[in-house]
């Protein structure tokens, strides 16, 4: 069964627990923690030892799983520290972006080296490391993509999907999805209107609000056999000063929508 999340980004300006109590309280299977530098930090990798027992039993004691956890970047003396931190905790994907420049064949080259490196550490310490393709930087669409998978085969590398970026892209997701659907292992999920660089303001990126067709996204993944995490990505929320009740909203919207789609589809019971 596919299993709904929400990274905890949406609720930046809050603290965990708040983020867990209304992700629960909306339906959700689980959470992926923010490990954000400078934006989201509900996981801070200098003291993840100090966080970890009460994030673990923050999320047991309202019935979530731990999905994953977002890193974002590309660096390579935090994302070990993530990893050790992932596995200690249970949380079997840790996503970043690929960072570098678009339409650019040597930052092409060094974010998949490097990716390629750190996929490496990630299977050692017994986690996934999925990268998406993000609007303007080097991996961007489905051809950046392949490319990545073609040059990247340890086990501790993935894709994550956002059908936002590749729809920004100007790609069709759900026509996308099937190239690549084989090394996906997780999913971050969000609507936008328009094709524009940024993903739009916040109640916007709300699943069913946008332009995506993310009922055909949905049948894709069902009729592929995904089973990997499906996870909102709302990012904003601090920065427009939404307070709580309509990040609740966007959270509990989103999942509305995305359950009826799967239950529709077979992919959930």
């Amino acid at each position: 069964m596919i299993k709904l999340g929400v990274n905890s980004v949406l609720f930046d300006g809050f603290d965990f627990r708040t983020a867990v109590e209304n992700v629960a309280a909306a339906g959700y299977d689980g959470i992926e923690v923010s490990a954000i530098h400078g934006m989201c930090e509900h996981l801070e990798l200098h003291r993840w030892k100090e966080q970890a027992p009460d994030i673990r039993s923050l999320a047991a004691d309202h019935g979530l799983d731990l999905l994953s956890m977002e890193h974002a970047k590309l660096d390579e003396e935090r994302l070990p520290i993530a990893f050790e931190a992932a596995a200690e905790l249970g949380i079997p994907v840790v996503n970043v972006g690929p960072g570098g420049t678009s339409d650019d064949e040597a930052s092409l080259k060094e974010s998949i080296d490097r990716l390629g490196r750190m996929a490496e550490r990630a299977e050692r310490a017994g986690v996934t490391l999925c990268v998406k393709a993000h609007v303007g930087q080097s991996i961007y669409d489905t051809p950046t993509t392949l490319k990545a998978m073609d040059a990247i085969r340890t086990n501790g590398f993935g894709v994550d999907m956002d059908p936002s970026h590749i729809y920004r892209a100007g790609e069709n997701p759900e026509k996308a999805l099937p190239e690549v659907l084989d090394r996906v292992r997780h999913v971050h999920i969000r609507d936008c209107k328009g094709r524009q660089a940024g993903p739009g303001a916040p109640p916007d990126q709300a699943c069913g609000r946008g332009d995506i067709d993310l009922m055909a996204y949905c049948k894709v993944m069902v009729d592929g056999n995904y089973d990997g995490p499906v996870c909102l990505e709302v990012i904003g929320a601090a920065k427009h000063e939404l307070p709580l009740n309509r990040v609740v909203t966007i959270a509990a919207e989103s999942y509305g929508y995305l359950n009826a789609c799967l239950r529709h589809l077979g992919g959930r019971d």
